[in-house]
């Protein structure tokens, strides 16, 4: 049984055709040559495109020469409204002084103090899931979100996600996905910042909400650093941080961009991954019973998530099939040759994790869940070479050791109180719009154990 993987447009459509498959999904409105070809290049009358598949050009843009390769505005365009000045739309000496603030937040010893609001987190969702565990067929994504959006709520600002102002938030975001497209004109004009980008009337409003609302939570952190009775959280710690070379901290303003993308990164990706992977055990129930049997001997200590191996694997798994992040889009800043191609200032390369995971040159068994290849000659080669859910280099994800923690923690507090199964007739369809959903949701069924 292989793993849902949504269909291949046709070779050769026109430009008209193309956007209109991209604006419903990315990921079927791309060729099938991608999954075994290492470059292809997309013309268009405003610029040009290359995706990458081969894993020598990845590591030039994102490891060996990131300077030279920043971020595409195109993408982040779409999202400013909401995103602001993030460390994820920024380049240059801006986005390094934001990360020399940031990363240590999220360094190996701040995730074992961030472990018990994890744990108060999966605790609470598994509580949600029993009222659900009757059999009958349920959506687990939008219960993956409320789980996702707690454990950053709580590890955040040490808030549950029934706090009111947090509550909202999490409301406003849902409106916010409803409205935003994943075509913006901005992806495909190029032009100025101050270019209009028509955005619906929707999405600014949820976005204007929601910074509002994170507004409201970073003004009173402030007041409680000030005060001395802040508690000792993420949000904390990098409001607290100076630059340790201009000795400079964020601003409200700027936090409140930073909090916007913590939400929106730590939040999205982290409920896409767990609702895929909890499909996936599902749909192989004996690598459920495997991590059922392991989750059994969970403790409530940070060390114990080093045991659960067999998770983590399957975790692992399911980021190579289903990576949160589909495409990762940077902009070329001087001539490049890119496999004997000249390659123009301007151009956009596309590193695509959802094609990359699946390169039939690289991968055995590409498209199928086999969460043991991790321990073989192969799956480890394709580690270092060809698996990059979090991205890599200097602008790796900062969060991505809290993710897997995460990731890995809540499976285990779930799988051990229940049995999931899937829902005859009901497959997803995997699609890509700010994150790697399903086309009508993850359907499945959930009993106790």
């Amino acid at each position: 049984m292989i793993p849902p993987k949504p269909p291949s447009r046709p070779e050769r459509v026109s430009l008209w055709r193309y956007l209109r498959l991209f604006r419903r999904d990315i990921l079927s409105a791309q060729p099938e040559k991608l999954y075994r070809a290492w470059m292809a290049e997309f013309r268009t009358p405003f610029f040009r495109s290359y995706l990458a598949n081969d894993p020598k050009l990845v590591k030039l843009v994102l490891n060996e020469r990131p300077d030279d390769f920043p971020k595409s505005d195109r993408i982040g365009a779409g999202l400013r409204p909401l995103l602001g000045e993030s460390v994820f739309v920024t380049n240059g000496e801006t986005w390094k002084r934001q990360r020399r603030i940031i990363d240590p937040a999220f360094e190996g010893g701040r995730l074992r103090d961030t472990f018990p609001a994890m744990w108060a987190a999966g605790e609470a969702a598994a509580e949600r899931l029993a009222a659900r565990a009757d059999g009958a067929p349920f959506e687990i994504e939008a219960e993956a979100s409320h789980a996702a959006a707690d454990v950053i709520f709580r590890t955040l600002f040490s808030i549950p996600i029934e706090e009111p102002i947090a509550a909202q938030v999490f409301e406003r975001f849902r409106a916010y996905q409803r409205s935003q497209p994943i075509l913006n004109l901005a992806a495909f004009l190029p032009g100025p910042r101050w270019m209009p980008r028509f955005f619906r009337r929707e999405t600014r409003a949820a976005a204007r909400d929601i910074r509002r609302l994170i507004t409201t939570l970073t003004e009173r952190r402030l007041a409680e650093i000030g005060a001395g009775t802040a508690p000792d959280d993420l949000a904390t710690k990098i409001m607290t941080t100076t630059d340790p070379e201009t000795g400079e901290r964020f601003g409200t303003e700027e936090m409140v961009d930073q909090v916007a993308i913590f939400f929106l990164a730590g939040h999205e990706t982290s409920a896409s991954a767990l609702a895929w992977t909890l499909y996936l055990l599902a749909l192989y129930p004996d690598w459920q019973d495997r991590v059922a049997a392991e989750a059994a001997a969970l403790t409530e200590e940070f060390g114990a998530i080093s045991k659960l191996r067999v998770t983590r694997d399957v975790f692992r798994e399911a980021l190579r099939l289903y990576p949160p992040v589909p495409m990762m889009v940077r902009e070329t800043v001087r001539p490049e040759t890119f496999r004997e191609r000249p390659v123009r200032v301007g151009s956009q390369v596309v590193l695509s994790p959802w094609h990359l995971h699946r390169q039939s040159r690289l991968w055995d068994d590409p498209d199928g869940f086999d969460p043991a290849r991790w321990q073989t000659e192969n799956g480890k080669a394709c580690q270092r070479d060809a698996y990059i859910p979090f991205s890599a280099g200097p602008r790796v994800c900062t969060g991505a050791g809290f993710a897997m923690v995460e990731g890995v923690l809540l499976l285990a507090l779930i799988l051990r109180r229940f049995r999931v199964a899937t829902v005859e007739g009901r497959a997803p369809v995997p699609v890509a719009h700010l994150t790697v959903r399903a086309k009508d949701g993850i359907w499945l069924r959930l009993t106790p154990r």
